[in-house]
């Protein structure tokens, strides 16, 4: 940093604003739905790994999303708990940009995760016969080590620059974590490159990661389409409905939140769209997977009657 840049040592996260009596509610009520993040995304992790039957590149990948659903929670919520119930909203500055790096990582992360996932399904109902030998585990491993590789390597470009800038307030962020928007916010100086950088991150991981997704559900609906008999098309649809719902809600509140012009949402209307993202969907996600999928349900039975036996 310069001489004439003025490094902030700490901030204040406003939060949501609310009177005492409704923060102590919203506590009790984020922190259900933040323990039921970890139980939910903990128990499909542990079904994953104890039953021999859900060692298939399906849900390898599956494991590798729920770990990013409790990294992406667990970054954000457990602050935003703590200055519910608290009267100190401060976080210092350093773990204030780490926790903006690993939100975007991690974010980054899952939109990849879910296309390697969708080009799972495609190999599966487009080329059944060939899937063993295409989803190898060499190719599956290949795979979510350059999605994680590619976030954390494209994130440091939004590190380093938010790093260049001089920060000299004000020294109040509007919202409950340490959004990139709402960071940039405190420099004084242009950020006109930042902006840029953060809407070529939205082309290139929600618009191209988008499109790749809908690229291969449309020939997976075409060749489910050709499938004569009736139980195998429903077979076919049952086998990625869960994973379309996790997309849609996915993409959906990303590009309502980062796509969609700044005026047309006030801030707290962002403050809400940004829980739906970083607490609702880790949260629904196992819900998703667990009531529509009949693998994983058998799973779960198989393994709560060994425990009843024992």
């Amino acid at each position: 940093m310069g001489s004439n840049q003025t490094w902030i040592t700490e901030v204040t996260l406003l939060g949501f604003q609310v009177d005492s009596a409704l923060e102590f509610f919203l506590f009790g009520l984020f922190s259900l739905f933040y323990t039921l993040t970890l139980l939910g995304n903990g128990v499909i992790l542990g079904l994953i790994c104890l039953d021999s039957r859900l060692h298939t590149p399906m849900y390898f990948f599956l494991s590798h999303l729920a770990i990013i659903d409790i990294s992406y929670a667990s970054n954000n919520v457990p602050k935003m708990l703590a200055n519910l119930v608290s009267q100190k909203t401060t976080i210092s500055f350093v773990p204030c940009i780490m926790q903006t790096f690993l939100y975007l990582a991690f974010a980054a992360a899952e939109c990849l995760i879910l296309v390697v996932m969708s080009y799972d399904r495609y190999v599966a109902i487009c080329h059944p016969l060939h899937y063993t030998f295409i989803m190898s585990w060499r190719v599956c491993t290949v795979l979510t080590s350059t999605s994680w590789a590619f976030s954390f390597l494209w994130d440091l470009v939004h590190l380093v620059l938010i790093l260049k800038l001089p920060f000299c307030g004000p020294h109040e962020i509007n919202h409950f974590f340490c959004e990139i928007l709402s960071v940039l916010k405190l420099a004084c100086a242009d950020t006109w490159l930042n902006q840029i950088i953060i809407v070529a991150s939205c082309v290139c991981i929600l618009v191209g990661p988008l499109c790749l997704v809908l690229g291969s559900y449309a020939r997976i609906l075409a060749a489910i389409l050709r499938i004569q008999s009736a139980e195998g098309r429903r077979k076919a649809f049952s086998t990625c409905s869960s994973h379309l719902c996790v997309v849609g809600l996915f993409f959906g509140s990303a590009i309502v939140l980062y796509m969609t012009p700044r005026s047309s949402h006030s801030q707290e209307q962002r403050k809400i769209l940004s829980l739906f993202y970083s607490l609702f969907n880790p949260m629904l996600n196992p819900l998703i997977y667990s009531l529509r999928n009949a693998e994983v349900k058998g799973a779960l039975r198989k393994t709560l009657g060994k425990k009843r036996s024992v």
